[in-house]
């Protein structure tokens, strides 16, 4: 199972239901939904997509039974952006 964390400690703004993400090294500004934002404080500890799904249906009310779908290209959105990386599992 692929697990993933934030690739840094990145400084982050959280109002008006959204989040920024601050990457300073190279210049970035990412930002996220309300829902975007929970995923991301998450991420600051080893997930998966089935750990971030069940967090998401304890949260929040009326999520998709196909949530992982959209987890699924968030994730590959903020490695897009090389905001995370990879846990190896050791």
């Amino acid at each position: 199972m692929n697990r993933y964390i934030q690739k840094e400690r990145y400084e982050t703004v959280h109002m008006d239901g959204e989040w920024i993400v601050l990457n300073t090294s190279d210049y970035t500004v990412t930002k996220l939904n309300e829902v975007g934002g929970f995923c991301w404080s998450l991420l600051a500890e080893p997930q998966s997509i089935q750990s971030l799904q069940e967090a998401l249906h304890e949260r929040y009310d009326g999520v998709a039974d196909d949530a992982a779908i959209d987890l699924d290209a968030f994730i590959a959105d903020l490695l897009a952006c090389g905001l995370l990386r990879h846990v190896s599992d050791e």
